[in-house]
C-alpha cells in the first residue's frame, strides 16, 4: 500500500497499515482507491467530482496540496492504475472494486468536497450528489460551464447544500468545515 503524506510517499505493507501510528498532526494523508480506508480517528474528506475517465484535470492534486497542513485523511477516488479497458459492469472485478471503494469512502467521510469541472459531464458525480445531498456532509463547487449546472443548482437548493463558485472557494469552505468539526469533536474521535 502506498500512502501519500503531503508531497512525499511512504510505502507500507498491508499488515502494517492499521498498526502504524498516525502521522504528526498537521500532515494530511491522501488515500487513493483501491487502498484500504484508515480508521484512526482523523477527520476524512472525500474528493468527489469530475474525473471523466481521466479526461478532467487532476484538481484533486491541487486540493491535496492546499489541505496538506490540515492533518486529515483525503480520500481520492482518482485511481493511478485505472485501465479504460475495464468494462463498467458489475461483473468486472476491478470496476466493482472501484465502485465499492467509492461508496464506502463516501459513507465514512466527514466532509465530501465535490468539484464539478466546467466542460465535464461527470455522471458518476451526479449520482453521488443525489446520494449525499441530504447528508449535511457535502460542500459543492459547480462553476458556470458544467454540463448540467441547472440540475445541480436546483438539487443543491432543495437540500440546502452549500455552493461555491470556484475550486479555491471550495477549498476554503472545506477548511472552515474541518475547523467546525474539530470544535465539535476536539479529539477527532471516530464515530
Amino acid at each position: 500500500m502506498s500512502i501519500t503524506f503531503a508531497m512525499a510517499t511512504m510505502t507500507l505493507l498491508p499488515s502494517q497499515a492499521s498498526e502504524t501510528s498516525a502521522p504528526a498532526a498537521a500532515v494530511s494523508v491522501t488515500v487513493r482507491s483501491p487502498q484500504p480506508l484508515p480508521r484512526d480517528g482523523r477527520l476524512t474528506v472525500f474528493l468527489a467530482g469530475s474525473i471523466d475517465m481521466g479526461g478532467s484535470s487532476d484538481w484533486q492534486a491541487q486540493v491535496a496540496r492546499e489541505l496538506a497542513d490540515e492533518g486529515v485523511i483525503l480520500l481520492n477516488p482518482r485511481r493511478e492504475d485505472w485501465n479504460p479497458a475495464w468494462k463498467p459492469v458489475a461483473q468486472e472485478p476491478e470496476f466493482r472494486r472501484q465502485v465499492e471503494w467509492e461508496l464506502t469512502a463516501l459513507q465514512r467521510a466527514d466532509v465530501i468536497a465535490m468539484y464539478l469541472q466546467p466542460g465535464s459531464q461527470s455522471p458518476v458525480s451526479l449520482l453521488e450528489l443525489g446520494l449525499h445531498a441530504g447528508s449535511g456532509k457535502l460542500l459543492l463547487a459547480c462553476p458556470e460551464g458544467f454540463w448540467r449546472k441547472g440540475n445541480v443548482d436546483i438539487t443543491a437548493d432543495r437540500y440546502a447544500v452549500p455552493r461555491y463558485e470556484s475550486l479555491p472557494a471550495l477549498i476554503e469552505a472545506v477548511r472552515a468545515r474541518l475547523a467546525q468539526l474539530r470544535r465539535e469533536r476536539p479529539n477527532n474521535a471516530a464515530d
